[in-house]
Parts: structure tokens; C-alpha cells; sequence
């Protein structure tokens, strides 16, 4: 593709837009969709309905590897990621981990439900975060940290034999030994920042999918990116990514399945105000749509 791709949404797969690219990112922040909780329409070979755990783990491996090359030599990579449990219920399973009535997020066939899958007992938290971490991190990516994010407000949930889940994580990792990372830009007052975030989850109203806080990725954008510099999401959804990091002063790529989520994005484009005192950003720009 000629000319150079910045403040962009590559619509399509991003196993195929990633391909585009003709410039490095600094970073990349994302939430890729979580295994068997959602069905985002009729696109087959959807990331998430895989039919195993591993068969997941496999092609978000694959997406985080052509990731990697569209990152400078120093780039990291932030991950947020979401566990589930192993319930199995034979033919037609519906996924009880959401209180939305959306049918996306009650889909009628979750092979996470449906399918019986060896090594996996009935209750069985699946490991879904640090199976990938290992697994990018086989892939030659460097672990660097887990960063737990604590929900004040977490799901409500009716399971009586186990606590209610708080928490997500957030995975560092880097492509070299030797990477960017502004430990200044996200000191809190009194000490260095800590692994445990306190962050309220926000439902978007206008979005009928999870979407992930902007003041979540807005530490991870400070830390690993510079003003100018090109932030990469390849699972955009509703423009999270893109809403903050042009509020910090920084261009943003993205890539999204759903032509239809272009206005949405646009919608939501200058309505963040960082939380953390940061130099002059230098406007939002209008997002392009290609």
C-alpha cells in the first residue's frame, strides 16, 4: 500500500490487515476476544469459537507474530487478557458468564461448552491468560511482567463454591531484550507504579461488546510510547485505543473485523481526557477510513 499508514482502521481480518503495514509501531495495546463468550457475527474462522483452548492459544500466537513485525526493534507489546471455567454441557450450550442480553454475548453454540475436551475436569479454571503468556512467550517473545487489574466493581456473579472474580490481567512483553519504557511517564506521587491497578470497569453504552477502560491502557500508552509515536490495536472494537492514545498525543493503526464499528469509532474520538498529567497533546485528528 503506498504512502504511510497512520490514524487509521484497517477493516477486514487482522490476520490479513496486519500485512499492510508499511511503518514500525512503538507498541501495541489490545484485548483480543476472549475464548467462547462471544459470537461477533457471521464471519467463520472468527477468533474466539475455536474448538479447543489450544486451537485459541494457536491462532492468537499466530496474530501476535505478524504483531511483532510491524513493531520497531524496541516496541512492546500490552495485553489484556480474561480467564473462564470449563463447564460442559453436551449439544446446544449457553455461555452464563455475561448478565447482557445482547445474543452476541449469549450465543447459542460455545464449543467452550459444547465440546468435551480432554484434561479439563467440570469447574476447571482454563488458564486462558498464562497459556498464551507461555505460548508467545515460546514464540520468542519476552515475558516481562503480569500486571493484575483490580475491579472495584467487578461482574456480578451467583456461583457459591468460589469467590467472585476481580481481576484481569495485563501482560508486558517485549520484542527485545532491550525495550522502551518510560518508567517516569506513570510514577505515581510517592513511589514507582505498582503491579495491582485499581481500575473501575466501565461499560460503553454505545458498544454492545466488552470494551476495556480507557484509564487501563492510558499507563500502558505513557509507559511505552513517546508523543508521536504510532500505537497498534489489532482488535480496535469501539476505537478505545485510538480515543486515548490520540488524547496523549500520540497517531494510532488499527484493525477491525466489523465495517459498521467505523462510526462508532468516530463517535468517540476526543471524548477521553487523560487521567495523568501529561505535556500538550496535539489534537485529535479526523479518522480516516480505509
Amino acid at each position: 500500500m503506498e504512502g504511510k499508514l497512520r490514524d487509521l482502521i484497517l477493516f477486514g481480518d487482522c490476520r490479513d490487515t496486519l500485512k499492510e503495514f508499511d511503518e514500525k509501531a512503538q507498541m501495541c495495546v489490545t484485548s483480543p476476544p476472549y475464548y467462547g463468550l462471544r459470537n461477533y457475527g457471521d464471519e467463520e474462522d472468527q477468533i474466539g469459537l475455536e474448538q479447543s483452548p489450544e486451537e485459541y492459544i494457536k491462532q492468537l500466537v499466530e496474530v501476535f507474530r505478524d504483531v511483532r513485525d510491524c513493531l520497531t526493534d524496541d516496541g512492546t507489546l500490552w495485553l489484556n487478557m480474561g480467564d473462564s471455567y470449563y463447564n460442559y454441557r453436551p449439544g446446544k450450550a449457553y455461555v452464563k458468564q455475561t448478565v447482557a442480553s445482547s445474543r452476541q454475548d449469549l450465543p447459542e453454540y460455545s464449543p467452550k461448552r459444547s465440546n468435551k475436551l480432554d484434561g479439563l475436569k467440570e469447574k476447571d479454571l482454563i488458564g486462558i491468560p498464562w497459556m498464551l503468556a507461555f505460548a508467545l512467550r515460546a514464540d520468542g517473545w519476552y515475558l516481562r511482567q503480569d500486571i493484575i487489574w483490580n475491579k472495584p466493581n467487578p461482574m456480578p456473579e451467583s456461583v457459591r463454591d468460589r469467590c467472585t472474580k476481580a481481576h484481569e490481567y495485563v501482560f508486558l512483553l517485549s520484542k527485545s531484550q532491550n525495550y522502551y519504557f518510560d518508567v517516569d511517564a506513570i510514577k505515581e506521587p510517592t513511589r514507582r507504579k505498582r503491579s495491582v491497578w485499581n481500575i473501575q470497569n466501565k461499560p460503553y453504552r454505545d458498544a454492545h461488546f466488552a470494551v476495556y477502560p480507557p484509564e487501563l491502557i492510558e499507563p500502558c500508552i505513557l509507559a511505552g510510547s513517546r508523543e508521536g509515536d504510532i500505537v497498534l490495536d489489532p482488535f480496535i472494537g469501539s476505537g478505545t485505543t485510538a480515543m486515548v492514545a490520540k488524547a496523549l498525543g500520540r497517531d494510532y493503526i488499527g484493525c477491525e473485523l466489523h465495517e459498521d464499528y467505523g462510526n462508532l469509532i468516530q463517535k468517540r474520538m476526543g471524548e477521553y481526557q487523560p487521567v495523568n498529567k501529561v505535556s500538550q497533546a496535539t489534537g485529535i485528528n479526523i479518522l480516516d477510513i480505509i
